[in-house]
């Protein structure tokens, strides 16, 4: 007996390619297919639309092929509101949850889609006074009603850009073979028209900004009100305060490039001295810290976070080592984003990638391709990646802002 059931897209399918990924993705799952309506939009605005019935050997073969169907867009045509049972526990909910993708996520409740609100990745969805949350699990309350199983869900994926400056200009093309200064220039439209539409552009940084000579641009890009958040670890903020106070990083004289003698405590000189005055804008205030990266957000009222791990020294008193917190601040600064900027921190990065929404505009800039291809690999779609040392990008970058 062949089990069998109707499903229905629509958007700009043949252009981002979803179209021969949801045929693929039928087969892969061992199911078969019949396209029984296809309508090509014909303009920018106008989405295709199509109706599939998928057919599988079994129900758990069925089963699984609407799962991956339905994070590609798909919906059942056969609508019914979604199935909501009551979390048994405190971060408990029941197994057959419905686990959040990054895409628009739109929950059927009597009769009528509702989008879930703080859309973000590996979430479970709350449905509470006919309204819809993404909500991590460690958030949830026993008693909360949490959307499960397939029905009733429909996503919305992010289709690959027409008329928004080529933002999909990389896309896919992972590659250390484009020359950097191209990809640098349609990062530095981006940007402007970001901030001329008032959007918020938020830059996740590593401390290679620091080693890598990108302090001075970064700093400069600061002053000019393109960074309305940084979001980073413990060693930007070490880093950047020792080459200000002792014209070193890691030890290492920037301007001469070679290592200095007791250069290697100069990191743990720096974490004393801001330990001294309490806090990074305790030293700025005391005049003790006079440039540099934290200085300029301090200055510029530029809010920060970092996030601590075990491997930081000190840490920093504006360090937050409880993990959790440190989540939770990260989010705020990125509601209402419409860029993000990752520089050369992979952890960070990713972690970032994981909270956004996937119709954030997001930029990932690494000497190392693979990490570009690492985020983009864990959902985050939406990444396009510059390969290239991060001072050179920040360093052109800076120039490229300034040409109007």
């Amino acid at each position: 007996m062949d089990y069998a059931e109707i499903v229905e897209t629509e958007g700009h399918l043949v252009d981002s390619q979803i179209l021969a990924k949801i045929m693929d993705r039928v087969i892969e799952c061992g199911a078969v297919y019949e396209v029984l309506d296809f309508r090509l939009g014909r303009t920018n605005d106008e989405f295709s639309k199509l109706k599939l019935r998928v057919q599988a050997s079994s129900r758990e073969v069925l089963q699984k092929t609407l799962e991956e169907l339905v994070e590609l867009g798909c919906y059942q045509a056969r609508i019914t509101d979604a199935r909501l049972k009551p979390a048994p526990m405190d971060c408990v909910v029941p197994e057959d949850f419905y686990s959040t993708t990054n895409h628009r996520t739109f929950v059927r409740l009597d009769g009528s889609w509702i989008e879930a609100g703080k859309q973000r990745m590996d979430a479970v969805l709350i449905v509470k006074d006919n309204e819809v949350e993404c909500r991590k699990l460690r958030d949830v309350r026993q008693g909360e009603m949490v959307v499960c199983g397939l029905q009733g869900i429909r996503i919305q994926q992010e289709y690959k850009e027409r008329d928004r400056l080529g933002f999909a200009f990389m896309a896919n093309e992972i590659s250390s073979e484009r020359r950097a200064e191209t990809a640098v220039r349609k990062v530095a439209e981006i940007i402007r028209q970001t901030k001329a539409e008032g959007g918020r552009i938020v830059f996740v940084a590593g401390p290679v900004v620091i080693h890598t000579g990108g302090t001075a641009a970064f700093c400069e890009i600061i002053r000019k009100g393109y960074v309305d958040a940084l979001l980073a670890g413990n060693a930007i903020a070490v880093h950047d305060i020792e080459h200000t106070l002792f014209g070193t990083s890691l030890g290492v004289d920037l301007d001469r490039g070679i290592p200095i003698e007791e250069g290697h405590k100069n990191h743990m000189r720096a974490i004393n001295t801001v330990n001294r005055y309490g806090s990074i804008k305790g030293a700025v205030d005391a005049g003790i810290i006079r440039s540099g990266v934290m200085y300029e957000c301090v200055k510029n009222n530029v809010p920060f976070v970092l996030a601590g791990s075990i491997r930081d020294d000190g840490p920093l008193p504006d360090t937050e080592m409880d993990l959790i917190k440190a989540q939770g601040s990260y989010a705020t600064l990125l509601e209402d984003a419409k860029m993000v900027i990752c520089l050369s921190s992979m952890l960070h990065s990713i972690g970032v990638g994981n909270m956004l929404p996937s119709w954030v505009r997001m930029v990932c800039v690494d000497i190392n391709p693979a990490v570009v291809t690492k985020l983009s690999d864990r959902g985050s779609q939406q990444t396009v990646g510059v390969v290239t040392d991060v001072g050179t990008f920040l360093n052109l970058l800076s120039q490229h802002l300034w040409k109007e």
